[in-house]
Parts: C-alpha cells; sequence; structure tokens
C-alpha cells in the first residue's frame, strides 16, 4: 500500500490580492511570495505551516497566455466576483504512479503530469478538465523532485495545521480512497447529508489562537 502525507491545502481565488485579503483577514499574517506555472498559466503565493506542510493561494496569472488546456483547481470555473475559499488539497508521495493506481477510479484524481515553478519540479495528478476529485474533498496526488521540500525554505510565522476535516455526504467513498492511498492523520472525513456540497475547512494554530478556514 503506497503512504502518503499531507503535503499542502490549496486556497483558489480570482485573484492573488483577494486571496492574500482573506487570508490576511483569517489567519492574521501576510502570505510570501511564491511564483509562475508556465504550463497552467497561473501564480501563487504561500504559506508555511509545518517542517513540509503549507498553505498555498493561487489564482490565474493575468499576464500569463491562457494555457492549451483546462487549468488546474478549476481555476477556469471561477467568476470575477468569486470569493477565495479553501477549495481542495494535496497529499504527497514518493511513488506518484502507484498511489494513483491505488487510487484507481473511486477517487478519478486525473492524469499524472509534469509541472514546474523556478527551479522547482513535481509530478501531480490533474483531472483533463481541471476539475476538483469529489469535489474537493479528493486530493491531488504530488510527487517532488529530490531535494527540501518547498516548506522548508518559507518564512516561519508560527503556524502549524492541527487538523484538515472532509466533509462529504458519502463517507465511505472518501474513506476508502484514503485508505487506498495511506493517507490518514491529520486528514478526517465528516459525514453530512446526502445531497448537500462536500466542503473542507481547516484548523491552524496562530501567535494568535486557533483559526478556522
Amino acid at each position: 500500500m503506497p503512504a502518503c502525507q499531507l503535503d499542502h491545502i490549496t486556497i483558489t481565488a480570482p485573484t492573488l490580492a483577494r486571496g492574500a485579503a482573506w487570508i490576511e483577514d483569517k489567519l492574521g499574517v501576510s502570505p510570501a511570495p511564491g511564483g509562475k506555472h508556465p504550463a497552467m498559466g497561473t501564480h501563487n503565493l504561500l504559506l508555511r505551516l509545518g517542517d513540509a506542510l503549507f498553505l498555498e493561494i493561487i489564482a490565474i496569472d493575468p499576464d500569463a497566455p491562457p494555457p492549451a488546456r483546462a487549468r488546474w483547481f478549476a481555476l477556469d470555473t471561477l467568476g470575477a466576483d468569486a470569493q477565495p475559499a479553501l477549495s481542495t488539497w494535496v497529499a504527497r508521495t514518493s511513488d506518484i504512479a502507484r498511489a494513483a493506481d491505488a487510487a484507481g477510479p473511486v477517487g478519478a484524481l486525473g492524469a499524472i503530469t509534469p509541472m514546474s515553478r523556478g527551479a522547482r519540479n513535481w509530478l501531480i495528478t490533474i483531472p483533463d478538465d481541471g476539475g476538483l476529485p469529489l469535489d474537493g474533498v479528493g486530493p491531488a496526488l504530488i510527487e517532488w523532485d529530490t531535494g527540501p521540500h518547498p516548506a522548508a525554505g518559507m518564512p516561519d510565522l508560527g503556524l502549524s495545521l492541527d487538523k484538515l476535516e472532509l466533509f462529504h455526504p458519502e463517507p465511505q467513498r472518501v474513506r476508502a480512497l484514503l485508505d487506498a492511498i495511506g493517507m490518514h492523520a491529520p486528514v478526517t472525513v465528516v459525514p453530512i447529508d446526502a445531497g448537500a456540497r462536500p466542503w473542507l475547512r481547516a484548523h491552524i494554530d496562530t501567535p494568535a489562537g486557533r483559526r478556522i478556514l
């Protein structure tokens, strides 16, 4: 069985400025510059949550040409007036092919795709339509290139993730996916009413106390 770990949580926003303002209001800190993703026409901001864990704010880069495919994290579906939101999460593995195969159709995590940002390179699963697996409750899988984890180079602002909750009307389906990829704590599954929209909640400890996204 592959063993996955929580790598990062992802905030989508119509612009980085709006995403940064939302995080500053929620967590009381300012995110650091990230970089650009040429293959996706996106850019991001970052916040360290641990030695190998971070928060990402991602948006369409208005200065980049549109990619030849759908952008990741359902960014093409965001309207200009959309609110920033905790939309999905990413699980780290040392063998993405094996983990993606283990996820199978229950996860529908997408094709393994090479990606880059500056000097960093990685492999990540992306559905062909750019959508979010299980409406964001299912993760993207990532396998980083060799070297220190990106979070190691981010400023430590005293933030840490206590837990990530996945709310879904088919909890058994989500648990089956987590079992298949060997992903458990600090991720937990919470049942909700049939027909309700899935959503995520992150509990983050900050210098000013516990905050919720």
